[in-house]
């Protein structure tokens, strides 16, 4: 199989927030956020295995600035890591006032994908080809978050086998 760069399955989305998008005090829903970064991660992840994807896991995600209505919100979806069926896809958010062009790291999240092929079966992706030194210290801390969740898994397995020490 042959592998795809980086560039190949990156996303880039705009959006400009509503008034249908926020809280009662005028915030974005962090839904709404999370939505949108589902979406982009979803794309960038349909790209690099030309099948269809499920969200296997949201690693992390941590909100920085609020969003408000009026802002532009631009998500970033890159591929870190590409496994035997599964990629984590990193996300970044960035929130803009377009009226005075100031621009916030409103949000970071690291999601992981699994590729299904016609069966619903997890299937064998491409591998992912790193050009850039960013893109190989990506992976290598998107390999340090997948070691942090196998062990993690580990230990909820155990813990699920014997009820007492959890």
């Amino acid at each position: 199989m042959e592998g795809k760069k980086v560039e190949e399955s990156s996303v880039v989305m705009s959006q400009l927030m509503s008034h249908q998008d926020t809280n009662l005090a005028g915030n974005v829903h962090g839904g709404v956020i999370m939505k949108l970064i589902d979406t982009a991660a979803g794309v960038a992840a349909v790209r690099h295995a030309r099948a269809n994807v499920v969200t296997a896991s949201i690693d992390r995600l941590d909100f920085h600035h609020p969003v408000f209505v009026g802002d532009v919100l631009t998500l970033r979806a890159t591929l870190n890591l590409v496994g035997r069926t599964s990629m984590e896809i990193g996300v970044r958010v960035e929130t803009e006032n377009p009226l005075t062009g100031v621009r916030r790291h409103t949000a970071s999240a690291y999601l992981t994908y699994v590729a299904l092929n016609r069966d619903g079966r997890p299937m064998p992706l491409p591998p992912l080809i790193l050009e850039t030194e960013e893109e190989k210290r990506r992976n290598r801390e998107a390999k340090a978050r997948r070691e942090t969740r196998l062990v993690e898994k580990k230990k909820e397995k155990a813990c699920q086998l014997r009820v007492e020490n959890c």
